[in-house]
């Protein structure tokens, strides 16, 4: 699967195909139900979902929040736009 055909994906009810959990987060989240998204990553305790769960609060605005899930994923809050860091997760585990 491409980013495109992920993109494309995001205009169906749900998901095309079978995704990871990771990917399925990052798919309610292109479908802007930003809850759901949450919900699947915060029980997930790896690197991966801390990137994401990190993305979801910097999207939410809640910069402090975010900052601890970049920390924890090893990462370091990012200088680039939501969308470009959407599409730089879902590469990242396509």
């Amino acid at each position: 699967m491409t980013l495109n055909d992920f993109k494309q994906s995001l205009s169906g009810d749900s998901p095309a195909m079978p995704l990871s959990d990771l990917l399925k987060a990052m798919w309610y989240d292109g479908k802007e139900n930003w809850d759901m998204a949450h919900s699947i990553v915060q029980d997930i305790n790896s690197n991966e979902a801390s990137w994401i769960h990190a993305y979801l609060h910097r999207k939410e605005g809640d910069i402090g929040n975010a900052s601890y899930w970049y920390h924890k994923a090893g990462r370091s809050l990012p200088n680039i736009s939501l969308q470009q860091e959407w599409e730089e997760i879902v590469r990242a585990f396509l």
